[in-house]
């Protein structure tokens, strides 16, 4: 049977050997109750890791955003958010859902919206109008093909909520992924945030869970909105074992997947119907505009999957996603078919 060369997301990972060890043999408690000790262990790594004081291990990114802008907010104020986030786009609307918040989503060039703009956008609450209580950042960011936001504009707009004493929840599902590509250390990202989540179930192949970081009184709110959300699980510390083996052993591989997807994106964008500059590929998430005039986006894809090879629609284009189980062979496959569907 031929390989499945799966470039959907860089969330098909699957666990490494140690993982599936470390899971075996993880010593467990009841999480509820406090007392899991390889997930108090996974927490203070994580907290080591982001320089801040604790951590909260939750099932998935979308709920440790979802904890963080309720803990932040209150019911009738305004977040600022960029208008392709994850969260505004692909949470589910949480923020309306879960934290009755109004968002209000500025435009960015490559994810990094315009300090000034941000400002000009904070608003004092009157009768007719919200307060302006959080601003969200995301880095990598997901929908703007992995791009990285540079650290002066992340800065600049510290300095502005600062001024105005407003909090700053950082998107960093895939911080990791910024870090390797940019040199910074994850503490410096984390630095903007007064919180931040990560993934550990995207690149770095765990097979489930994210972290929340921030100072402790942040974090001990944010466990009980957890479990208000349905997010406190038992004996958990066999999920939070493979954490640790991502946080130890997966972060500096990661540029293995950002060379991949730079080579993919550079031997495809001159065929015909691809809408793509491969210089706007900072790591590892390719996103191009498809207009052939043979094939559509569905007839495409769907060619692709004959050939072994899966990717995904986006909104305009197609998405192909490098990650640990895409290797060198994965990445030739996917150009040669290119070549033959689109060339033909």
């Amino acid at each position: 049977m031929a390989k499945i060369s799966d470039f959907r997301s860089d969330t098909v990972t699957r666990p490494t050997p140690n993982m599936r060890k470390a899971m075996a043999e993880a010593v467990v408690g009841d999480d509820v109750l406090g007392d899991d000790p390889t997930v108090q262990e996974l927490e203070a790594l994580a907290a080591e890791t982001m320089g801040k004081e604790a951590a909260l291990f939750v099932p998935s990114g979308t709920m440790g955003n979802s904890v963080s802008v309720k803990v932040w907010t209150r019911e009738l104020e305004e977040v600022i958010i960029e208008e392709r986030s994850h969260i505004y786009n692909m949470e589910s609307t949480h923020m309306t859902f879960i934290s009755r918040v109004t968002p209000r989503p500025l435009p960015s060039r490559r994810g990094a919206m315009d300090p000034d703009e941000v400002e000009r956008n904070i608003r004092k609450p009157s009768v007719h109008i919200p307060r302006t209580s959080l601003i969200c950042v995301e880095n990598t960011h997901n929908n703007w093909s992995g791009a990285l936001v540079p650290m002066e504009n992340l800065r600049a707009i510290r300095e502005i909520a600062d001024r105005h004493e407003i909090r700053i929840h950082f998107d960093g599902a895939r911080i990791f992924n910024a870090s390797v590509a940019s040199g910074i250390p994850v503490k410096e990202y984390a630095a903007i945030g007064d919180s931040l989540m990560f993934c550990l179930s995207k690149g770095l192949s765990a097979p489930a869970g994210s972290l929340l970081v921030g100072n402790k009184d942040f974090i001990d709110y944010g466990r009980r909105v957890r479990k208000a959300l349905g997010g406190g699980l038992r004996q958990v510390g066999v999920l939070a074992a493979p954490g640790i083996v991502a946080l130890s052993e997966m972060t500096d591989r990661l540029k293995e997947d950002h060379d991949r997807a730079k080579k993919l994106a550079s031997s495809i964008s001159e065929l015909p119907g691809i809408e793509l500059n491969p210089e706007n590929i900072d790591t590892n998430i390719i996103i191009f505009g498809f207009n052939h005039p043979k094939l559509t986006i569905p007839v495409f894809l769907e060619q692709l999957k004959k050939r072994e090879i899966l990717a995904l629609a986006t909104r305009g284009g197609i998405r192909f996603v490098t990650h640990k189980d895409i290797n060198d062979e994965d990445v030739e496959k996917a150009i040669e078919a290119f070549r033959q569907l689109l060339a033909s």
